[in-house]
């Protein structure tokens, strides 16, 4: 089994919330349910610490200085 995408894996958590929030399971699939999510919430998590780490090594200057960046709408290109 491949492993899922950051937008599968959120899809899926947002899912599970709303059945816990349904209030309609039963215990212990509930706690199954909950288990399941935190699961997908730190795998979640951990892609966005990589992304991070990624864009951070992208904006380094020649010193190895992070330098902040505001993004302006117009720099991005939307046929990416």
């Amino acid at each position: 089994m491949s492993k899922k995408t950051f937008e599968e894996s959120m899809k899926q958590l947002e899912q599970i919330v709303d059945e816990l929030e349904s209030g309609n399971l039963p215990l212990e699939k509930a706690l199954k349910k909950f288990e399941e999510g935190v699961k997908l919430s730190k795998a979640c998590n951990k892609k966005l610490d990589e992304i991070e780490q990624k864009v951070t090594i992208l904006i380094k200057d020649n010193d190895g200085n992070v330098q902040e960046k505001l993004l302006n709408p117009q720099d991005v290109d939307d046929n990416s």
